[in-house]
């Protein structure tokens, strides 16, 4: 076992780095105390080892620091989460420390945060069904649990009201299991983490909700730890108390700058854009940590959000994030623009395990029909209305303009809702049905005509009662 070493040698400081030399028995990823020369303590991470030198990022940053009266000292351990039942309710910093003002966590375990990714072979096949009460995912693109499935923002969008939507409501159904929360904000506002506490703790959501909070103007390097600390938690409480965890990401994008910053601090060569070439290997230790494993009856399901840089979907961060996880829901400045809210995109936006988790048992034995037909109706909505900007209406069929209809009611009723609207699965169905009552049934060709027989007439009835 290593022994705690302390080291007077500081060469060289560049940026958020320290080079300290003369240094034996060194590890990657272990931990240092810093004293400078006032008596006051910083804390860093080694970042590499070549011999006899160590290069350290100093999570406080290194503005102050006398190299010359500055002592390292060797803790021969890595980065650790103090876990124990009691951290649910409880908001920590990006490193893991209390920041709501309650005590330390008396710990069970320690657990070091650089856990490795699911063993592929150890991997269970993501098939139940979380509901989010948000129509335009639970109806359209549904959530698995296990799954990896991103958010794609823009700056203005409101993602936050979103990931906070998802915090209060996302649940399991069926049986009586327990479900958790695990939300890291990364580089965020003052203003959007205590929107965040604060909705949490007034709709009562904290208690089942652990927070990891690195705000914008925290270290940068505090910041590549805080996804890692949240997702430790989110395995404690999966792996080990059973639960099914919901892991919140936001905002990857500024832990991929948060990256670049320090690869240029460290004269690497850089990929595109200026990121590091390593970027899709580190996004990948991170996203493969959910999961489900087999054997054990909890989940990590991880829902992480990207503001794409002005909107594009070709940037790096999202790119790379598209090849290593299960799809994307994609947020629309033409929608919000509408006052739709939430302004998903349907059309782009993809849930590759969606067909797992739903039908008979799961949500309902019409979903995989509905959801096929309402795609198909609201993408001719857009064509013909397309067509009508470009043409004008008057050279559309009395068909096109039908579907024209037809796309600006289901944006209006089923993709917008509020905010605290939480709608039950079957509600969502039902108003799929309720959207397509206003087409015949020959028109509904993605549809089992058992299915129209049994779930159409009411909604019919409905209709003619109205008029």
């Amino acid at each position: 076992m290593l022994s705690i070493k302390e080291y007077q040698t500081v060469a060289t400081i560049a940026g958020p780095l320290m080079l300290v030399e003369m240094v034996d028995e060194a590890k990657y990823g272990h931990i240092v105390d810093i004293e400078l020369g006032d008596g006051s303590i910083r804390h860093g991470q080694i970042l590499q080892v070549e011999k006899d030198k160590v290069l350290l990022q100093v999570f406080e940053g290194t503005r102050g620091i006398d190299v010359k009266r500055s002592t390292v000292r060797f803790l021969a351990k890595p980065l650790e989460l103090a876990v124990s039942p009691e951290i649910l309710g409880r908001v920590f910093t990006g490193l893991g420390e209390p920041k709501d003002g309650g005590p330390a966590i008396i710990p069970e375990k320690r657990l070091d945060i650089n856990s490795r990714p699911i063993n592929p072979y150890a991997r269970d096949y993501p098939n139940e069904f979380i509901q989010t009460g948000i129509s335009s995912i639970d109806g359209l693109n549904p959530l698995v649990r296990g799954q990896k499935l991103p958010i794609f923002s823009g700056a203005g969008l409101p993602h936050d009201q979103i990931t906070a939507q998802l915090a209060r409501q996302a649940t399991v159904l069926g049986k009586a299991e327990e479900f958790a929360v695990v939300f890291a904000a990364m580089g965020i506002t003052f203003e959007a983490a205590q929107f965040f506490i604060d909705d949490l703790h007034q709709t009562g959501a904290i208690e089942r909700a652990v927070m990891f909070v690195n705000l914008a103007n925290d270290p940068a390097i505090e910041r590549i730890a805080t996804p890692r600390f949240a997702l430790t938690a989110a395995e404690y409480l999966a792996f080990e108390l059973d639960m099914h965890v919901l892991v919140i990401l936001n905002d990857m994008t500024n832990y991929c700058e948060a990256l670049r910053e320090i690869s240029a601090a460290r004269k690497e060569v850089p990929g595109r854009r200026g990121y590091p070439g390593y970027l899709y290997t580190d996004l990948a230790t991170v996203y493969e940590r959910s999961g489900r494993i087999k054997g054990k009856k909890g989940s990590i399901t991880t829902v992480p959000v990207l503001t794409m840089p002005e909107d594009d979907k070709t940037h790096p961060v999202p790119d790379l994030t598209g090849y290593i996880t299960e799809g994307q829901i994609i947020l629309s400045r033409p929608l919000h623009r509408k006052a739709i809210s939430p302004p998903v995109d349907v059309l782009p936006s993809l849930s590759r395990l969606k067909d797992k988790g739903i039908g008979e048992g799961k949500t309902r034995e019409d979903h995989a029909d509905l959801y096929n037909q309402l795609y198909a109706a609201y993408a001719r909505g857009k064509e013909a209305q397309e067509l009508a900007t470009i043409m004008g209406e008057a050279a559309l069929s009395e068909e096109d303009k039908k579907y024209m209809t037809f796309a600006d009611k289901f944006e209006a009723e089923y993709v917008s809702q509020d905010y605290y609207e939480n709608r039950p699965v079957e509600a969502t169905l039902d108003l799929g049905w309720q959207l397509l009552s206003m087409f015949d049934n020959v028109e509904l060709k993605r549809i089992d005509i058992k299915l129209i027989e049994k779930y159409m007439p009411k909604f019919r009835k409905a209709n003619s009662e109205q008029d």
